[in-house]
């Protein structure tokens, strides 16, 4: 067994602190990473604290942290993808059943017999519960490995294992790009790389938001307008008018306002996770156009690598804030005030001070 030290929630209200724990050793398929960069997601925030009780209870310890990147240290005798060396990440998945249908399309996200998380999961393997990225190093099936390239700054590709697949698979499925308005709803974590990607994919962005002191920031990141969504005038003046609306925020609020800006066959991907549903929108909104509301989650292993290659290829990364692991619950203090621009990420090498 491989030693390995992280972080861990050692309940819903204590502060992460430092754990010792084994992983397993790499098998013949297996490879092991040693953790450079690990993205601070809200999901990360949510499990540790307990707050998705009611459908995905923590089981603690909990060892946050699937957004991951850093170098192979070991590959197992039957890994024909990687070598020792290699930049490599790895995102929310590390294994899934591979024999259902949605698995064997490359859509392992919606495994029907559940995927395992890289955290707070089942360890198909070696049984337990699975430990994420806030550690000194990982195990994980070559089959569930991605590709990094050496082109962009490391800290920043940590984000795109989650925030980037999970506005780039709602993207490409809905089709968007040259000659279709987009809109992103909500600048955070999520919402940001949505800008990004749809302005690189050629799509006319527009970003709705709450707050005008974000009006600036929203066009540097790619959009062509920005919309304040309190201001009825402002809405009004795009009914009708959009192809798709990717929806990225997570905190309950009213969908109709954004579902009468579609145009007819237009649809709204909601990939924020509230803790409480949303109120239920007006069904006419969607009848008397043949609009759509949906939702997305994360992408297979395929589209992922995908992603990173399109951002590798537009120069893409995260704008983020790096931070030590030591601080990790102010950060999260912080993520609950909105107070990053536009994730957190862990530079592993200050696990050696919590050593």
């Amino acid at each position: 067994m491989l030693k390995a030290l992280g972080y861990a929630a050692q309940s819903a209200s204590s502060p992460l602190g430092p754990f010792n724990f084994e992983r397993r050793d790499p098998g013949p398929n297996d490879v092991q990473i040693e953790i450079l960069y690990c993205g601070v997601c809200h999901s990360d925030l949510h499990q540790a604290r307990g707050e998705w009780s009611e459908w995905n209870p923590t089981t603690y310890p909990c060892v946050p942290g699937h957004e991951i990147v850093g170098r192979v240290a070991k590959v197992g005798t039957h890994v024909r993808k990687f070598k020792e060396g290699d930049l490599a990440g790895v995102g929310c998945m590390v294994d899934s059943c591979r024999t259902c249908p949605n698995c064997k399309e490359g859509l392992e996200q919606y495994c029907d017999n559940g995927f395992t998380g890289t955290y707070n999961g089942q360890d198909k393997v070696s049984g337990g519960t699975t430990y994420g990225g806030y550690s000194s190093t990982i195990v994980v099936n070559e089959n569930f490995v991605l590709k990094v390239s050496p082109k962009l700054d490391l800290a920043g590709v940590a984000p795109l294992l989650c925030a980037g697949i999970t506005t780039y698979s709602p993207l490409r499925h809905w089709k968007t790009g040259k000659g279709k308005k987009v809109g992103i709803v909500g600048l955070g974590g999520l919402g940001h790389m949505g800008v990004k990607l749809a302005h690189a994919m050629g799509a006319h962005v527009v970003l709705f938001t709450t707050s005008p002191g974000k009006t600036e920031d929203g066009k540097r990141l790619g959009a062509n307008d920005v919309v304040i969504s309190k201001n009825t005038d402002e809405m009004a003046k795009h009914t009708g008018s959009f192809d798709f609306i990717l929806n990225t925020v997570a905190a309950p609020h009213n969908l109709d306002p954004f579902i009468n800006l579609l145009k007819r066959d237009g649809t709204m991907c909601n990939v924020g996770a509230p803790s409480s549903p949303h109120p239920s929108p007006h069904i006419i909104g969607l009848i008397f156009k043949r609009r759509s509301l949906a939702g997305s989650l994360i992408g297979g292993i395929k589209e992922t690598q995908e992603m990173l290659d399109f951002c590798a290829e537009h120069n893409i990364t995260s704008d983020i804030e790096i931070i030590p692991i030591q601080k990790i619950d102010a950060a999260y203090d912080r993520m609950l005030k909105s107070d990053v621009k536009y994730r957190f990420v862990i530079d592993m090498a200050s696990l050696k001070k919590a050593a």
